[in-house]
């Protein structure tokens, strides 16, 4: 385990709530609203980090609510994936390799 150069505790209320104590708020610059991530560690240790605020894409998210509102408006347009296409898109991608963890490269994002 890291050095440690600060230790701070806290209690559980009966909701199982507690208060982040200051030095750890300082230490992750929280702010009231911020969202913290739990990773539990093999060894059953907790690391908390400050969770990184969500890029807002405004072209994707106009888009999705055009999907949105167009679904709803005409549902009826809405059809299954029919077994060619499903054939189809088989085709294309076969003995193409690729790993969904890989970071896109600065010229892919």
């Amino acid at each position: 385990m890291a050095n440690v150069t600060l230790e701070t505790e806290s209690t559980l209320t009966e909701r199982f709530q507690t208060t982040v104590p200051s030095p750890v708020r300082k230490a992750l610059h929280l702010k009231k609203k911020d969202k913290i991530k739990y990773s539990i560690q093999a060894d059953g240790s907790v690391l908390i980090t400050k969770l990184a605020e969500e890029e807002v894409d405004p072209v994707l998210g106009e888009f999705l609510a055009f999907l949105e509102h167009d679904i709803k408006k005409n549902p009826s347009n809405l059809q299954p994936l029919g077994e060619d296409l499903r054939n189809s898109v088989s085709d294309l991608v076969a003995g193409v390799e690729f790993d969904l963890d890989t970071p896109l490269s600065d010229e892919d994002e």
